[in-house]
């Protein structure tokens, strides 16, 4: 049973759920959590273009079945391919930061 009594930060409680950084269940948690906020920024943008997810995979040169991949935070996603999405298909600028 994990202990949560002592808990007073969000990093705590995390690492009370996944573990310390950089231990393999954190990794596949910070893994999963980005991807969801990839697909949240994706559906947001491309809602706010109103336009579908169709017409956003012909605009950027890929299929609506990897569109939705995205946007339901499933499979694994080209760097490349997402900022050809975001940048030809929706005129959106994409800016990384490494931590």
């Amino acid at each position: 049973m994990k202990n949560y009594d002592n808990i007073k930060t969000f990093e705590q409680l995390i690492e009370v759920e996944h573990g310390k950084i950089g231990t393999e269940t954190r990794n596949i948690y910070e893994e999963k959590s980005q991807m969801f906020i990839i697909s949240e920024m994706l559906k947001d943008a491309r809602k706010e273009a109103k336009i579908t997810q169709e017409q956003l995979a012909n605009k950027a040169g890929t299929k609506k079945s990897y569109i939705s991949r995205i946007e339901n935070g499933r499979g694994n996603i080209q760097l490349s391919t997402l900022i050809r999405i975001f940048e030809v298909g929706l005129n959106k600028r994409i800016g990384l930061t490494f931590l």
